[in-house]
């Protein structure tokens, strides 16, 4: 990995960040994730930079093996599962388990209660690779203590109650036959996940970049606004190492506006303090959260504070691990902390989060067409964050391997500029009918760099 480390006081770039100060969590070190909460608790959250209560909670519940004792889960268990329940409310749900390297084979089903109508949900699907979308082997976030293996997580609204059902396939992989199967992963729980509530509006005097009052800091801002291609190549000369007023054609798209952390509600004490950049970004890979298509745009920030909160809590990862979102109506939304215009190394595609940025899209693209609005704001983001490079995206370029399911460590691999998350790891993600709107996308990022 070509990652080094900063501090948070060494990249408050105003033309780029907008970031809040991180504040210290209530609960546990940044570096050392907070360890499963008995069933029926939560984990308390931090303070945020205003000195305001952040809310958001996570549960944590255990499988149990299938069974009249309900007894819990042993090595060799291939049914598990949480029976139907009450719960504190929760939005966001998914299945976590001891090991990140040992994966789960079978079926994980959910359903949940609707709170106020009491509704229970269908079964529903969880999607079991979610160790695709993950830190690099080997590096220092890989390696921190508490990472886990998990699912990726289910956006169901608001619930109250829930009941989850696991099932380990045979060798033939599937989970509804009888023959030998092997055994789950040790350490299944379940996790629930209280995003809290969106933060209100800023008042007339509390807009972004005004001031906090007389004498007061400037507000964090909660979207860094459009710029048209003259401002942006100002604003970011020599990003490209193309000198302003120098001569040569720079080939950058104008940056489209983009929410902050702060205007998503980002609890800057889940995360860890300092930042890991990687060199530069060549490759962008678009990504599928898998968290079902079920929200409304307006409940898109909830959707991101769940991810995170879920990713860094439950997964143990030192920040959410994609670099931006786009929801289903085209909003672009920061991701990992560090600066929009910056290489933040992610945890996103393993083996190729070197060099490159994640892009998720919110939804489940498996047989559901992506909306147009989603793609061309895939668009939008890819022109400028690759053209800060001066990165073609319907160019090609080689990525070295840092190990994976698909490639060795070490080999050299020629990717697209702009490619799905399959194209690095053997994954459905970003759903067949998102990857096949990619070439679409290439092209439009092109004519908004002006190529």
């Amino acid at each position: 990995m070509r990652g080094f480390l900063a501090s948070s006081i060494g990249v408050t770039c105003a033309t780029a960040l907008a970031l809040p100060a991180a504040a210290p969590p209530a609960t546990a070190s940044p570096a050392t994730p907070a360890s499963p909460t008995p069933s029926g608790t939560g984990r308390t959250t931090a303070t945020a930079p205003n000195g305001a209560a952040v809310p958001g909670s996570t549960q944590s519940l255990p499988l149990r093996s299938v069974g009249h004792d309900r007894a819990p889960s042993v090595p060799g268990t291939t049914q598990q599962g949480v029976p139907r329940q009450s719960v504190r409310p929760f939005s966001l749900v998914g299945v976590v388990w001891d090991d990140p390297d040992t994966p789960l084979h079978g079926q994980v089903q959910v359903r949940t209660r609707a709170a106020g109508s009491g509704t229970w949900s269908p079964w529903r699907d969880l999607e079991t690779h979610q160790d695709d979308h993950a830190p690099d082997p080997g590096t220092a976030e890989s390696a921190r203590g508490g990472t886990r293996g998990a699912t990726a997580p289910l956006w169901v609204g608001d619930a109250d109650g829930v009941e989850v059902r696991v099932r380990a396939a045979d060798g033939t992989g599937d989970p509804h036959t009888r023959g030998p199967a092997a055994p789950l992963p040790s350490g299944l729980r379940l996790e629930l996940v209280d995003p809290g509530d969106d933060m209100p509006p800023p008042a007339a005097s509390g807009r972004a970049g005004a001031p906090g009052g007389p004498g007061g800091p400037a507000a964090p801002a909660a979207e860094l606004p459009a710029l048209d291609r003259a401002a942006t190549e100002s604003r970011f000369a020599g990003a490209t190492g193309v000198p302003a007023g120098a001569r040569a054609k720079r080939y950058i798209g104008p940056r489209p506006a983009i929410v902050t952390r702060h205007g998503w509600g980002a609890d800057e004490g889940l995360r860890e303090k300092s930042f890991v950049y990687t060199e530069k970004v060549r490759v962008a890979f678009v990504h599928h959260t898998a968290t079902g298509n079920d929200y409304a745009c307006a409940q898109a920030p909830s959707v991101i504070r769940g991810i995170h909160r879920y990713h860094v809590r439950s997964l143990g990862w030192r920040d959410v691990g994609y670099n931006f979102f786009v929801d289903k109506c085209g909003k672009i939304y920061e991701g990992r902390a560090g600066g929009v215009a910056k290489p933040v190394l992610g945890a996103h595609t393993m083996g190729f989060n070197s060099d490159s940025t994640g892009i998720a899209v919110l939804g489940t693209f498996g047989s559901h067409q992506p909306p147009s609005a989603a793609v061309k704001a895939v668009a939008r983001l890819t022109a400028w964050k690759l053209g800060l490079q001066g990165v073609n995206p319907r160019g090609k370029t080689s990525l070295k391997s840092a190990g994976g399911n698909l490639y060795r460590k070490g080999s050299k691999v020629r990717l697209d500029t702009l490619s799905g998350h399959r194209d690095g790891f053997s994954t459905n993600c970003p759903g067949a009918k998102l990857y096949a709107k990619l070439g679409t996308a290439r092209s439009t990022a092109a004519s908004y760099q002006g190529r």
